[in-house]
């Protein structure tokens, strides 16, 4: 640093990351203040300088020893490697410089009198940290996993054993299901579901009640979905909807095959449900079956990874639902926590991976709700609102991860009319064209988004399909059996290896 460095330092005041300090502080004291930059952000204490910014100077022989091996080396838990400077101020009066960066490993403590202290920084102010400081600290650096906490007045009653054994059997086909009550406990307690309690009586963990919990909401506040749509720009007195949703973060599946159907929603698809009538469109055309097909203003794709981000990497230790916030023009999904482990925006968009709950994360990608690569923000999220013209934004603070969506300009508008805009598609189905009758015009306008996406990829199945078009498995199934009967579309070879085919003539 140059003089003037320090010069604007000091007439800027301390304040959360500056602190001014003479150099005959004892240890102890500066270890606090070292802390507590540490588990803030970082920052700079300036040796040699007074209170109120006047320069009295260092003059502890060997200071930069002192610093190094009696307070970092004695006083501050885990390491840190500080940045140390002294720079002549004229007069012969020297300041030193003690550099904290965005640590990590929080949360650092002083090591003082047989006990350890953690201290954070608010304004100019050094404190203690509080209980549930600590929690945050750790739970942000990925120390402390809070997941596996236990939640106290739950027990074993409290889990959806239905929804369990379908985990066990049908979705990790595991041979060897627990066959009474104490064998499942231990299972739980080795699959990180349960833990031991107050006088080792078995209770639920987080990550077990809120993936198979009953009703997780009722002794887990913070494990639902809040859903807020207005009228309006911005919050208002009236909604359109303020619901909050509360069920286990997973579904219960009937597998066969290669197909896996849902047969009781968990709170993924709920929230997608409660949020559909206010986030789809119907189109001024019906179908041959007199049915209107909604269109989604936002890429359900897109929505629907959002949604399980939020749900998989919140920190628990905040005692807040997610949030879901649509309003006319925009959708604002929020998701309690600062990114964890030095995650940043720009790292999470460039394809980084850095799981705050391992154990919730990966029973999702056991059920295909998490992307296997975990790349689903860079690889879904961007290029599906990419495609509409919108690019997401995304705002992290210290509390929250917020994702902002625009609607694209004129997207209703477009929406409504329901009609095939794409050339390449024209053009490849020009031949059902001549000589069809009016029935075959409305399938054609009617299945055109899943007729373009077996265009894309001929190769795609069932659950794909659904996903990319944003219906349910179902509801495929159905409109390709009648794009079948109308000669449109026919499946080549076998269910596994085979493609689709849309037909020309």
């Amino acid at each position: 640093m140059k003089i003037q460095d320090i010069l604007d330092l000091i007439a800027n005041g301390e304040n959360s990351g500056v602190e001014f300090k003479r150099d005959d502080i004892r240890p102890e004291q500066l270890a606090r203040e070292i802390v507590a930059l540490a588990n803030l952000k970082g920052g700079r204490i300036l040796l040699g300088v007074e209170d109120n910014g006047a320069i009295s100077g260092i003059s502890r022989n060997n200071l930069s020893e002192w610093v190094a091996d009696t307070v970092f080396g004695r006083y501050v838990h885990p390491q840190i490697l500080p940045y140390y400077e002294e720079i002549a101020m004229g007069e012969g009066k020297r300041v030193a410089v003690i550099t904290i960066g965005p640590e990590i490993l929080k949360p650092y403590v002083v090591r003082a009198n047989n006990r350890e202290t953690a201290y954070i920084r608010i304004g100019n102010v050094t404190r203690p940290a509080t209980r549930e400081q600590l929690l945050m600290l750790g739970a942000a650096s990925g120390a402390v996993h809070t997941e596996i906490m236990p939640v106290h007045r739950t027990s074993i009653d409290s889990l959806d054993m239905a929804r369990l054994e379908n985990y066990l059997r049908d979705i990790l086909r595991d041979p060897d299901v627990p066959a009474d009550k104490n064998a499942w406990i231990i299972r739980l307690k080795a699959l990180g579901f349960m833990t031991d309690g107050i006088g080792d009586t078995p209770v639920c963990t987080i990550a077990g009640l809120a993936l198979f919990g009953v009703k997780p909401r009722q002794l887990l506040k913070q494990s639902g979905v809040r859903l807020m749509f207005f009228d309006a720009l911005d919050k208002e007195y009236h909604a359109r909807l303020d619901k909050v949703l509360d069920a286990p973060l997973v579904g219960r599946f009937q597998t066969g095959g290669n197909q896996k159907t849902l047969i009781d929603a968990g709170l993924i698809e709920k929230t997608l449900e409660a949020m559909e009538p206010f986030v789809t469109l119907e189109p001024d055309t019906i179908d041959a079956n007199f049915r209107r097909e909604k269109i989604w203003l936002y890429p359900y794709e897109a929505l629907r990874e959002l949604l399980v981000n939020a749900l998989a990497h919140r920190d628990w230790s905040r005692f807040v639902d997610v949030e879901i916030a649509g309003y006319r023009d925009r959708l604002e999904i929020v998701s309690p926590g600062a990114l964890p482990n030095a995650m940043t925006i720009d790292k999470m968009l460039a394809g980084q991976r850095s799981a705050r709950n391992h154990i919730i994360v990966e029973v999702l990608r056991d059920y295909g709700y998490v992307d296997a690569r975990g790349m689903g923000v860079r690889t879904k999220v961007v290029p599906a609102l990419k495609a509409m013209g919108v690019e997401p934004v995304f705002r992290g603070t210290d509390d929250y991860l917020q994702t902002i969506i625009q609607q694209a300009k004129g997207q209703r508008d477009l929406l409504k009319k329901a009609v095939l805009t794409d050339f390449k598609q024209k053009k490849a189905l020009k031949g059902h064209l001549k000589g069809q009758d009016d029935l075959i015009n409305d399938l054609l306008k009617t299945h055109a988004d899943l007729i373009n996406v077996v265009l894309e990829d001929p190769k795609i199945d069932y659950i794909q399909l659904a996903n990319k078009v944003g219906v349910s498995v179902s509801t495929i199934k159905r409109h390709i059996q009648k794009l079948k009967k109308a000669g449109i579309l026919d499946r080549i070879g076998s269910r596994k290896t085979g493609r689709w085919e849309v037909k020309k003539q």
